[in-house]
């Protein structure tokens, strides 16, 4: 299995989000400490925005912040908002299947447990659960460094 590009970033967009709680981000800014190119950002930005985990502000003084506290951003619903149209294999697609087995295939029913289940692991999961704590992520995502006083200095 394989992530797609937007589900890393729309991953990485809410981690800077996280770290960032309360600072109004640009998209800019998010795209270069995510290594990410502004023309995918702005499509990832798009469809968070679209199902209520961020809220985006345009113009000059624009920017990005998570709509709601990241302890209530489960990850698994995250994924499924960018994983879930992508068909795992080609006998998930009715339209594009040409398998000869799907009729008597037992394999499908295998897979479809399968992915269920690393679904259901990452609904265990929450965005504080990925940001808390983690002071190397801090460290690269923070846009005020001096605001951030969660990690312990050596």
């Amino acid at each position: 299995m394989r992530l797609t590009t937007r589900t890393n970033i729309a991953a990485r967009l809410l981690m800077a989000c996280a770290v960032n709680d309360t600072a109004l981000l640009p998209t800019a800014m998010i795209a270069e400490r995510c290594n990410a190119s502004k023309n995918h950002l702005l499509q990832v930005v798009n469809l968070l925005q679209a199902n209520g985990f961020i809220i985006a502000t345009r113009g000059r003084n624009g920017g990005i912040r998570l709509a709601r506290p990241m302890e209530q951003i489960i990850i698994g619903e995250l994924f499924r908002v960018f994983e879930s149209r992508t068909p795992f294999a080609e006998c998930f697609d009715a339209q594009t299947n040409t398998c000869p087995l799907i009729a008597t295939c037992r394999l499908r029913s295998y897979i479809e447990r399968a992915v269920e289940a690393f679904f259901r692991e990452l609904d265990s999961i929450t965005l504080a659960d990925l940001v808390q704590g983690n002071c190397g992520l801090q460290t690269l995502l923070a846009m005020d460094p001096t605001a951030h006083a969660l990690c312990p200095k050596d």
